[in-house]
């Protein structure tokens, strides 16, 4: 749980630094302030390029060839060969079989928090835009106010709650999470809403505008939900797929919670386009007048049950159970000795049959440190003219019974197993 919240921490500094410095620069250049993106894009790939030497390059299983004729016997327009057949990957018996469609299933629960997030790129800033600024703090600037709001807010959920639930044997469902994460995404809605009515208020007593601070609320609770459900969401997706899927999961989890919510927000406007057009008819609302004769706070009331059906759906106890379900389906099988290689699983089984047959000292002796096997050559060179059973059961050179029994009769080697 913490590392996924530390890694979302992360994302969000270099959020945070872009996020302050290219509008800084932009209100005195943009072409400057739109070329620093570019430049720090570039000294990524660089970076990633100057350690190639030092990245784990497997040789491939397979030739492009072989690629082709998966595809195309996939879709129906040829047949495997037996050589192809045999040459196919095949999953451990004890590795997850949880699918693309059920990580589809389980990342689209933060679905809903996430077209409330969606809102911070549109609504959100159309509505700043109305405001007045305060200081170098405009609409756009007032997005930092987000990744303020992960930075201290998740340090405190993954380096304080979530250790010290940890050490009292408490685990908050990923659910749970969704849930928190959801009812959060409705409480900044709800600030929206309630921002929206004084911008109307101030326009119709005073014909004057609201300062941009009144957005300080919503985007700082946009902040805890993403703490709860998009780290959770990384976090579930990553956990309960399989090894060889993790990437796709990972991909896909992406998909749920940045594409598809983004995906909703368009269809949702383009239904309700009505409540975006000013006195006039037109879609032009970025002047406090033409926005206060739109009905915009329709649409946040919209996204505000969206955001509610969240927080319920995520606290249903057949949805709690099924997401536990899988989670402990995939926790199984990394604790299962058969998801580890065949060889690791056959040690296994001998050192269990040596310490039924030899007794509980023989599991101490299984691993021999280099001080131990010369102790041993010391002893072989020694006295080394007797037989010794090894834990193997093979024979080799060892100390002599006579000299190393004490003074007591020496045992017949040939009563000794060979």
């Amino acid at each position: 749980e913490s590392y996924y919240v530390n890694f979302y921490m992360c994302i969000n500094i270099g959020a945070l630094t872009g996020g302050i410095v290219v509008p800084v620069v932009a209100q005195w250049s943009v072409t400057v302030a739109y070329f620093i993106p570019v430049c720090m894009l570039g000294i990524g790939v660089l970076l990633f390029v100057s350690g190639t030497s030092r990245y784990v390059r497997p040789k491939p299983k397979h030739d492009a060839g072989y690629f082709v004729r998966e595809i195309a016997a996939y879709c129906g327009g040829g047949r495997r060969s037996k050589r192809d057949r045999d040459a196919r990957i095949q999953p451990s018996p004890t590795e997850s079989k949880v699918g693309i469609v059920t990580i589809l299933r389980l990342s689209g629960l933060v679905v809903p928090f996430n077209v409330a997030y969606a809102q911070m790129s549109t609504t959100f800033i159309v509505q700043g835009s109305v405001m007045t600024n305060w200081g170098i703090l405009d609409a756009p600037m007032m997005n930092n106010v987000d990744a303020l709001s992960i930075l201290a807010f998740g340090y405190i959920i993954g380096n304080v709650i979530y250790p010290e639930l940890n050490r009292r044997g408490i685990k908050i469902p990923t659910t749970h999470k969704f849930a928190l994460g959801s009812m959060f995404g409705a409480l900044a809605v709800g600030c929206a809403i309630i921002t929206d009515y004084q911008i109307h208020r101030a326009y119709d007593e005073r014909g004057e505008a609201i300062t941009v601070l009144w957005q300080v609320f919503p985007y700082f609770l946009i902040g805890m939900g993403e703490i709860f459900a998009v780290s959770a969401a990384y976090e579930l997706a990553f956990t309960v797929a399989p090894a060889r899927m993790k990437t796709v999961a990972s991909a896909a989890n992406l998909f749920m919670v940045g594409g598809f919510p983004n995906v909703c927000c368009i269809m949702l406007y383009k239904v309700c386009r009505s409540w975006f057009l000013n006195d006039r008819g037109e879609a032009h609302i970025h002047k406090l007048e033409d926005y206060a004769s739109a009905r915009v706070v329709n649409y946040f009331w919209l996204l505000e049950g969206i955001a509610l059906c969240g927080v319920v759906i995520n606290l249903l106890p057949p949805i709690k159970e099924w997401v536990a379900s899988i989670e402990e389906a995939a926790a199984e099988t990394v604790k299962s000795p058969m998801s580890t290689p065949n060889i690791r699983k056959n040690l296994i089984q001998r050192r269990k049959s040596r310490d039924l047959q030899q007794g509980d000292g023989a599991a101490e002796t299984d691993e021999e440190t280099p001080l131990v096997r010369a102790q041993k050559h010391a002893s072989y060179l020694k006295y080394g003219d007797g037989p010794d059973l090894n834990k193997f059961g093979s024979m080799r050179a060892g100390p002599s019974m006579k000299k190393k029994g004490g003074g007591g009769a020496a045992q017949n080697p040939s009563s000794l197993p060979s």
